[in-house]
């Protein structure tokens, strides 16, 4: 059973064979009145069909005509009849039968007769996204035309933009284009489509614009024939466009299983298009919500719709879409919350909803850096700790009656490196370099070895630390601990009276770390000079001799400020800072930094003596004179400009190579197996030698994997380095208005805007100094803008005390 609608009335139609749609096989159909204004006249007709074993009542207009029972057939007519009548009351003509041709012969029979000219009705495209009703005016040159488009507006239209002409318009008044459209819009009911598209696809008929006005409305009048294009513009479903000629179209049904298919995606696309309101609408509660009630960033990925969908925002935040289509949906959700498409605000809005912190690292996300282990590699790490056997046992030597001291930064998680020293009979000193032996419990190619081998170093960042290997086993398994005994590789070197290595061994041993020491707190010990702490005192002294000696062999002073900042609960959004400026030539420092770079001598000599394949570092002079530089001075304007002209790092895995900087004929970095892999690598090879075992590695094995790591390491690197920069200009940002800071000047960049070192902040940064400012001078500066998310930091000089 199917239903022509003709002039607002319902028909009933008896089909042979129905389509296989759900929705219109023998359903019950109920239409609303639909109103036509016509010839002068309004005419309304209202008809409501029932259909239950045959029994039928039949509502025509205001009075009503009881049937008590019919057979299909007769229904039909009786209505056919009722119809009839009407139109002939109303002066409409109709046709009984449509005599439905061809698409050729309709477009050529029609699309010659309707000639632009002054006065019609039409319909053109404004842009893209709009069309609208207009009236023909006047001709703009061969082609074009003026028209006043229904908002009141002259607007020159070129032939190709005209979208359809009404039939049967002749000087229509463009005042009343308004009221036209508000009556076409009126009486738009897509569902007519569908009983059109079950009898011409019954007939197998393809039909033009009026045929179908004649079809559902009864008239192919100006308004009806309207309606129907507009029904049909707007239809992607029922019907298809065969032909085509300017703004002449011949449609076509589309087969029942093609609008079958197209219903169930229209549907599919329905239910999308409600989830997606329902998404935003969730996006727009949570952005209202006070920062203390906002949803855990957890809620948003329990349902996979939800997940999906804000996982291609956090994407297009940090410019890292997958694929287009997680850039289409994170454009759409931008634009259904009126924000502009762009990486800026989609962190706002994410940062707004609660998903992401106020202080969100992006760098962090956008590098992809591993912050957590797999579940396998923590089982692994706790078999380790219980089970492994450690191979060098027999061979370790008893170092736990020296003195031992441990100094580094006052947070460091990870110790890997301690010192102890003597005073020999002959009056030399002999310092010992003991360093954490995680190779007694981690084995080259292990699960956890290939782990850190991918990560390449701990990341240390102002808000977290992220170990290279597992944190469980690096602090009770690896680090050295205070007043208890821990496994270590300790080289140990006797110094001649000018600073040169006289003697070396390097040994697996066991020690008893005596001291745990900030810089701070070192540098204080050497200050108050007290008896009881003399090996204290002669590292410091081995460290002057040292530091003589690689100066004597060109070694580079390099040494300026260095700046630590810790953030206590950095995910709220005004959290606490802890900023740290550390002089990289402070004694305790320096004393550091010379026992690493000695016991690095050490292993490298140890290599080229014994021809083991190991990471030696290198690092041309550039031909650099220092004496070039002595008119500047000594510290950190010196050091900045030296670094400037340094040329990069090299590296070969099969001898030493010269070290100019450092003033080394070789160097391997050995100090902190713990924290990077290339130090453990080289820990592989060392111990394997005092094993008398032959290296894991090759040469071209290690020049290898060192690529990799290498690569992994500047990554992290550039991380901390935008990590901590963030955090200062945070923390600048934070600061009185009217607050002074010193500023070094370190050199001029162009006119008089120079690079200067924010001595408090150790931050270098440029600003415009007056005239008579020279390198070196001390200025003070205030803060005009600080930014952190976009890196902005301006400062403005400040005149007088």
């Amino acid at each position: 059973m199917a239903v022509r609608a003709m002039n607002g009335s319902a028909i009933l139609r008896c089909c042979a064979a129905s389509p296989p749609i759900a929705a219109i096989r023998c359903c019950l159909h109920q239409y609303k009145a639909v109103q036509f204004h016509r010839c002068g006249h309004s005419t309304k007709l209202g008809v409501s069909i029932f259909r239950r074993n045959c029994n039928q009542v039949i509502s025509v207009g205001s009075g009503s005509v009881a049937i008590r029972r019919y057979s299909v057939q007769s229904l039909v007519d009786t209505v056919m009849e009722e119809l009839e009548s009407l139109r002939k009351r109303c002066r409409v003509r109709a046709s009984n039968k449509l005599e439905l041709k061809n698409s050729e012969e309709l477009l050529e029979n029609k699309s010659g007769k309707r000639m632009l000219q002054k006065g019609l009705l039409l319909e053109f495209k404004k842009d893209p996204e709009r069309v609208l009703l207009a009236v023909a005016q006047k001709p703009d040159g061969k082609k074009n035309w003026m028209v006043s488009d229904q908002n009141g507006a002259m607007t020159s239209i070129k032939p190709q933009q005209i979208t359809f002409i009404v039939p049967g318009v002749e000087n229509f008044d463009h005042t009343e284009i308004s009221d036209f459209f508000q009556r076409a819009q009126s009486n738009l009911d897509p569902t007519l489509l569908e009983f059109a598209w079950i009898e011409l696809l019954e007939k197998n008929k393809s039909v033009r614009v009026e045929e179908l006005a004649e079809m559902i409305f009864g008239s192919a009048e100006p308004l009806e024939s309207y309606c129907a294009h507009l029904l049909l513009s707007k239809d992607d479903i029922y019907f298809t466009v065969l032909e085509s000629k300017g703004s002449f179209s011949v449609y076509g049904p589309r087969t029942a299983v093609q609008v079958e298919e197209l219903l169930r995606r229209k549907h599919a696309k329905e239910a999308a298009e409600k989830e997606f309101k329902e998404f935003v609408k969730l996006l727009k509660s949570a952005r209202e919500m006070p920062s203390h009630s906002k949803p855990a960033k957890s809620s948003w990925r329990t349902e996979e719709k939800i997940r999906d969908r804000i996982e291609s925002l956090e994407a297009y935040a940090i410019d890292d879409c997958r694929n287009d289509d997680q850039k289409k949906t994170a454009g759409m959700i931008l634009k259904a919350m009126g924000l502009a498409k762009t990486a800026s605000t989609a962190v706002g809005l994410l940062i707004d909803i609660g998903y992401f912190p106020v202080h969100v690292n992006l760098d962090l996300l956008k590098l992809n850096i591993r912050t957590n282990y797999p579940e396998e590699i923590l089982a692994a790490a706790e078999s380790v700790l219980s089970e492994s056997p450690d191979l060098d046992k027999v061979d370790r030597i008893d170092l736990t009656h020296l003195k031992v001291y441990a100094i580094d930064v006052d947070e460091a998680d990870e110790l890997d490196d301690a010192l102890s020293a003597t005073r020999l009979q002959d009056g030399r000193i002999k310092v010992w370099i003991h360093v954490a032996d995680p190779t007694s419990l981690v084995q080259p190619g292990s699960m956890i070895d290939k782990e850190a081998m991918k990560r390449g170093t701990s990341v240390f960042l102002p808000t977290a630390t992220y170990p290279m290997f597992p944190e469980k086993l690096a602090m009770e398994g690896m680090s050295l601990k205070q007043g208890k005994p821990c496994n270590a590789v300790t080289v140990s070197v006797v110094l001649h009276s000018d600073g040169s290595i006289a003697e070396y061994l390097v040994e697996n041993s066991i020690i008893k770390p005596t001291y745990m020491l900030t810089y701070e707190s070192a540098s204080e010990l050497l200050h108050l000079n007290l008896e009881e702490e003399v090996e204290l005192r002669l590292l410091s002294e081995a460290a002057m001799l040292r530091l003589q000696w690689r100066r004597g062999q060109g070694a580079i002073d390099t040494s300026t400020l260095e700046t630590r900042i810790k953030v206590t609960n950095p995910d709220d959004s005004e959290p606490l800072i802890k900023l740290y400026v550390e002089n990289q030539a402070d004694p305790a420092m320096r004393l550091v930094t010379e026992m690493m770079i000695l016991c690095g001598e050490a292993v490298a000599t140890l290599g080229s003596c014994n021809n083991i394949p190991l990471p030696y570092r290198g690092q041309p002079q550039s031909n650099i004179d220092a004496s070039a530089f002595s008119h500047l001075p000594e510290g950190p304007v010196r050091s900045s400009a030296i670094v400037k002209i340094m040329r990069a790092a090299e590296m070969d895995f099969r001898k030493p190579i010269r070290h100019g900087v450092l003033g080394l004929p070789g160097y391997v970095q050995f100090t902190s197996p713990i924290r990077r892999y290339m130090d453990l690598l080289a820990h592989y090879q060392v111990k394997a030698f005092l094993r008398g075992e032959s290296p894991p590695f090759s040469a071209g094995q290690l020049e290898g994997m060192a690529s990799m790591i290498n690569m992994n390491t500047r990554v992290v690197r550039k991380l901390c380095n935008s990590s901590l920069r963030y955090w200062i200009i945070e923390y600048l940002r934070r600061q009185p208005k009217e607050k002074r800071f010193s500023a070094l000047v370190l050199r001029f960049i162009k006119d008089r805007v120079v690079a200067i070192l924010l001595m408090e902040i150790g931050l270098q940064a440029s600003v415009w100094v007056s005239v008579g400012v020279q390198v070196g001078d001390e200025v003070k500066v205030r803060v005009e803008e600080a930014h952190p998310r976009d890196d902005i930091i301006t400062l403005k000089e400040v005149q007088g005390i």
